[in-house]
């Protein structure tokens, strides 16, 4: 069994205390925000610039603004957690770049106040949710691993919460089959949407019950932070059995609706990536093997393993679905 509880695993069965930086930022702070106009003290905590941690240092724990707003644990893989300087400076973020080292500095100044996210199509209740209404959302600490398409992976403390609570909220109608989510469109923001790599603005989809899944979040941050601009800052998807580039960064749109929905990459490529993309080693990419995989931060390869490791909690969605048609 890949998912613990809480009361069956230790943090030290999951890193050594030395990698895992037992910090707690608040975040729910933008909440005591009450003038259009942040001071710059506030503006950079609300903000921070994207993370240099040079090897073996320890970064002072910043302690939660008030009880409630204290993380509580999720699922755990008992695996060692990646280290944070790789998870924020190695990225794939294509609005910056698409180069993986260079999303970081070019996300530096990315602002991400104020920030709404938009929930409509087939639902009873549409509305506008602003961020901080989200994050009054019940935040837990899930540790997930994250498996991109060109074979490497990481394994990450994320802070988050169900996608499906949010769902629930607005009410779906029974003729709601998919979800659709949308990254921000913003080329002075983004500089690399003014390139033509991919068609602007991203976009991505699931299947109902993939989302209401209680594996898939949204997620606002990450080893006890607030979510880094260069990794999707200030709300992301997570969906930790399907590739990477399924989990959008940035959202700021999700829309219920009848039919599949178009997806970046599914479009730009899909004799190469599939609607679905769940991670399978026995489906190869194109251009390459998806057996094997290499952990950011270590040395050589390990095998791939069939929906990322958590088939036992998502093999059931896909009953006989022919997994390399409907890859």
């Amino acid at each position: 069994m890949l998912i613990k509880k809480p009361e069956d695993i230790k943090s030290s069965e999951i890193t050594d205390k030395k990698d895992y930086l037992n910090r707690r930022l608040f975040l729910r702070g933008a909440v005591l925000v009450t003038t259009a106009t942040l001071s710059g003290g506030l503006y950079r905590l609300l903000n921070p610039p994207p993370v240099e941690v040079p090897k073996g240092t320890k970064l002072e724990t910043v302690p939660a603004l008030a009880d409630e707003a204290r993380l509580k644990t999720g699922f755990a893989v008992n695996e060692k957690l990646t280290p944070l300087e790789d998870i924020t400076n190695y990225n794939n973020f294509y609005e910056f770049s698409t180069n993986k080292a260079s999303v970081a500095p070019r996300a530096k100044n990315f602002v991400t106040r104020p920030w709404s996210v938009v929930v409509d199509g087939l639902v009873n209740k549409p509305g506008t949710f602003d961020l901080e209404e989200l994050l009054r959302f019940p935040l837990e600490e899930r540790v997930y691993r994250l498996r991109c398409v060109e074979a490497w992976s990481m394994v990450i403390p994320w802070i988050g919460f169900p996608l499906s609570l949010l769902l629930n909220k607005v009410e779906p109608t029974s003729e709601a089959r998919y979800v659709a989510f949308q990254t921000l469109l913003d080329p002075q923001r983004m500089p690399n949407q003014n390139s033509s790599v991919l068609d602007w603005p991203y976009v991505e989809g699931l299947r109902m019950d993939e989302a209401m899944h209680p594996l898939t979040i949204l997620a606002t941050g990450l080893y006890g932070e607030t979510l880094p601009p260069q990794d999707g800052a200030p709300i992301r998807l997570v969906v930790p059995w399907k590739y990477g580039f399924k989990s959008i960064k940035s959202v700021v749109k999700i829309s219920l609706v009848a039919n599949e929905p178009p997806t970046t990459w599914s479009t730009a490529a899909p004799d190469e990536y599939g609607f679905y993309s769940n991670v399978n080693p026995n489906v190869a990419h194109r251009r390459w093997s998806q057996a094997r995989e290499r952990r950011i931060g270590e040395f050589g390869m390990r095998d791939t393993m069939i929906f990322n490791g958590y088939g036992d909690q998502v093999a059931s969605l896909y009953s006989g679905i022919d997994l390399r048609k409907y890859f």
